[in-house]
C-alpha cells in the first residue's frame, strides 16, 4: 500500500506544473502534560503486531512512528542529520485558480495534521541546519508561500498564529498593493511586525529563462541581476531585512543563475520535488507543492515524511535544455547505506521509467521528447533503518518554445 501512495504521490507531483510563537501557556503545559503521559503509556504498553513482528500496514506503520517521535510541534526528538520537507503554496483561497490554490478548510486540515504529527521550523532554520549540518527536530517541517497574495493574510495567517507555526512569504515588490489581489505594503509590514518573513520572488514575477538564447548568457544575466538585487533593495528598504533568499518564480532557472546566486551569497528555492538535506544544493533547493492538484493530504504525508535522497554528484548539468531529447543517460551518485537502490523507482509524467544500478549509482534514461514548459523525473527509494520512510529526488528540465520564452 505504501508503494502504491507512493506512486500515486509521484503521480500528483506531476500533473501539472523565527516567528510567530503565540500560543497559550495553558495551552502549551496541555500538551507538554499529553506527550508525558503518552510517554508513560508508550513505555507499559507494547503493541501486539509489533512485539510479534506482524507484517503491519507500512503506511499505518510510518504513520504511528511520526506521531511518537513528534508527537506534537514541541518537545520533538531531534534528528542527528538535518533533513526537512518545505512545503510551497499560493492562494488560500475557494475563489481563486484551482491549480495554485487550497481552500481554506483544506488548509486547516493540512495545518493540523502538521500540528499532530510534525515540527514546524523556520525557512532559516532548515538554511542554517543544512549550512553548519547541524540538528533539526524528527520529521521538521518548513512552510511556504509565493506571490504575496492578500489571501495568505486572510485565510492562512490566523490558522497558522493559532498554532504557533513560522512561515516565509515570498514577494514580488512591484506587484504588492499593485497587482491584483495582492497584500499592501501596509500589510506586509503589519505581518512582518508580527513575525512573518518575507524574501525575494524577483520585482514582478517574470519568467528568468526569457530571451537567454536571443541575448546570450552575459546580457541575459546582468538583466536578470539587476531585477533580483532590485527586489531585495525593496524589501530591505521596507522592512530591514535582506535574507538574500530567492524562489525562482515557475521554478525555472538554469546553471549560469545558480552559480550567481552562489556566488552573491543567495540561497535559491525551486519548484521541483523533494526534501533537503546536507547534499541539497543550496541555489536550487526543492519544495513540495501542497495546492490544487497537490492539495490531498494521503499523498502529502508520503512527501511530509520523504528523506533527502543524499546525491553527491549528477551528470545532468543544466536544467534548461537546448533540445527536446536527452543526448544520453542521466546518472545519479547515491552516497548513503541506508538508501535501499535496488527497490528505487524513478518516474516521468506518473510513469515509470528504465533505470540501471551500478553499487552507488543510479542511472535513468529518458525515450520520450520533453514538453514545452516544465517537467521533472522523480526518484524514490525505501529507507532499510526507518521503515516506511522514502529518499526522494527530483531532476528537474526545462524547456522554451520556439521563440526562447517560457509558458506559464
Amino acid at each position: 500500500m505504501q508503494l502504491n501512495l507512493i506512486r500515486h504521490s509521484v503521480d500528483d507531483d506531476m500533473k501539472t506544473n523565527n516567528v510567530i510563537q503565540n500560543r497559550t501557556t495553558s495551552r502549551t503545559r496541555l500538551k507538554i502534560l499529553s506527550l508525558m503521559l503518552a510517554g508513560v503509556f508508550n513505555v507499559l504498553l507494547v503493541s501486539p503486531s509489533i512485539a510479534s513482528g506482524s507484517d503491519t500496514n507500512p503506511v499505518d506503520d510510518a504513520t504511528s512512528t511520526t506521531k511518537e517521535q513528534s508527537g506534537s510541534n514541541i518537545n520533538s526528538s531531534v534528528g542527528t542529520t538535518p533533513n526537512a520537507a518545505i512545503l510551497l503554496y499560493h492562494h488560500v483561497s475557494s475563489s481563486t485558480p484551482a491549480s495554485t490554490s487550497i481552500s481554506p478548510e483544506a488548509f486547516k486540515s493540512h495545518m493540523e495534521y502538521l500540528d499532530a504529527h510534525h515540527t514546524v521550523v523556520s525557512l532559516q532554520d532548515v538554511v542554517s541546519a543544512i549550512q553548519h549540518n547541524t540538528t533539526l527536530p524528527e520529521n521538521a517541517v518548513a512552510i511556504t508561500f509565493d506571490d504575496g497574495y492578500a489571501n495568505i493574510l486572510d485565510n492562512a495567517h490566523p490558522i497558522l498564529a493559532d498554532l504557533g507555526f513560522p512561515y516565509t512569504v515570498f514577494i514580488n515588490p512591484d506587484e504588492i498593493g499593485v497587482g491584483p489581489k495582492q497584500l499592501t505594503w501596509e500589510q506586509v509590514i503589519a505581518m512582518h511586525n508580527d513575525g512573518v518573513v518575507f524574501a525575494n520572488h524577483t520585482l514582478d514575477h517574470l519568467h528568468m529563462l526569457n530571451g537567454e538564447q536571443a541575448m546570450g548568457e552575459r546580457a541575459w544575466l546582468e538583466k536578470v541581476w539587476q531585477n533580483v538585487e532590485s527586489a531585495e533593495k525593496k524589501i530591505e528598504d521596507k522592512l530591514d531585512i535582506s535574507l538574500k533568499y530567492l524562489a525562482y518564480p515557475f521554478g525555472e532557472y538554469n546553471t549560469a543563475l545558480a552559480n550567481k546566486l552562489k556566488a552573491e551569497g543567495y540561497i535559491g528555492f525551486g519548484q521541483h520535488s523533494g526534501a533537503v538535506g546536507p547534499s541539497s544544493d543550496m541555489q536550487a533547493l526543492p519544495r513540495f507543492p501542497a495546492a490544487g492538484p497537490y492539495a490531498n493530504l494521503a499523498t502529502l504525508k508520503t512527501k511530509l515524511n520523504s528523506l533527502a535522497m543524499p546525491v553527491t554528484q549528477s551528470s545532468h548539468k543544466d536544467p534548461r535544455m537546448t533540445a527536446r531529447n536527452l543526448s544520453s543517460p542521466i546518472s545519479l551518485t547515491i552516497d548513503s547505506d541506508d538508501v535501499r537502490l535496488t527497490q528505487v523507482n524513478c518516474f516521468f509524467g506518473g510513469d515509470p521509467i528504465e533505470t540501471s544500478l551500478e553499487e552507488n549509482v543510479l542511472t535513468f534514461t529518458l525515450d520520450e521528447t520533453l514538453p514545452v514548459g516544465r517537467s521533472r523525473v522523480n526518484c524514490t527509494a525505501p529507507s532499510n533503518a526507518q521503515s516506511g520512510r522514502y529518499y526522494w529526488y527530483s531532476t528537474p528540465f526545462f524547456v522554451a518554445d520556439e521563440d526562447g520564452n517560457y509558458p506559464d
